[in-house]
């Protein structure tokens, strides 16, 4: 990822306090995983049904070839090209490389899959850089994909976060978002690395990059936020950070425990 504590989220320390009760687990009566993202899989199936014959449809998959989605994992070549459709010879969107400018393995995140004009399985995948929300397509051989297990919801109206582990809703909390004219962007987004952030206090206990950018193009890292801890939780549950999610210490250790590479992150304005 960009260098510790290059997020688009950054202020000065004003000392710690004790964490506030902000964090309940496993709350009675909450869904095990959420209505938006079965509707946006199926928005994406949709696309996919209507650009092409999925590969559900085309008999028996590829050997190694993700059926299950959303899938993340890693590439297995040293660099891809995105396209923009599942077409050898279609625009490319971007290259991606199999280790990042830090030297972390780049993880994919894929939505869906159907067959390519060559007849071969394609993957259709998220691309992290702006704007936020492309999709393009690479082959299916240059990445080994697993599902995920995990799933992030942000509420960024009620200033909440829920997590769901294997479908199962595990944790709610109170959170700090964007203040106004520096939004968290709202969208779905992936987990691309994860770190405890040694040496910057500011950050707390734990991260989590996202694959998205906030509104902070200046910032180091291109204005790419996270989810991290942070060192005045008595602002959680307000709108002052540059776009990063805030989350108290609690919540942060549940972050690292229940938030793997790759897993999937829904903003919205509930």
């Amino acid at each position: 990822m960009a260098r510790t504590g290059t997020f688009a989220d950054r202020s000065a320390v004003r000392g710690v306090a004790q964490l506030p009760a902000t964090v309940r687990r496993r709350p009675r009566g909450r869904r095990g995983r959420s209505l938006l993202w079965r509707a946006l899989l199926v928005c994406a199936w949709a696309a996919l049904s209507a650009a092409g014959p999925a590969l559900a449809g085309q008999g028996s998959p590829a050997r190694g070839v993700a059926t299950a989605f959303p899938a993340a994992g890693t590439l297995q070549i040293s660099a891809v090209r995105v396209r923009a459709r599942p077409d050898p010879h279609a625009r490319v969107l971007r290259l991606m490389h199999q280790f990042r400018p830090d030297f972390r393995l780049q993880e994919i995140f894929a939505v869906g899959s159907r067959i390519g004009s060559n007849g071969q399985p394609w993957y259709r995948i998220s691309v992290p850089g702006r704007p936020n929300g492309r999709l393009g397509w690479i082959p299916a051989w240059a990445a080994a994909l697993r599902p995920t297990v995990a799933e992030v919801e942000v509420h960024r109206r009620s200033r909440t976060i829920d997590l769901f582990w294997h479908g199962r809703h595990v944790w709610h909390a109170i959170v700090a978002v964007g203040a106004p004219g520096m939004e968290t962007p709202l969208g779905l987004y992936y987990a691309t690395a994860r770190f405890v952030p040694h040496g910057d206090p500011y950050l707390a206990v734990f991260a989590v990059e996202t694959s998205g950018y906030s509104k902070l193009t200046e910032w180091p890292g291109g204005g790419v936020f996270g989810i991290h801890g942070t060192t005045e939780p008595w602002l959680l549950g307000k709108a002052v950070s540059h776009g990063c999610i805030r989350v108290s210490a609690r919540m942060a250790l549940a972050l690292r425990r229940y938030v793997p590479l790759g897993t999937p992150i829904i903003i919205t304005n509930t």
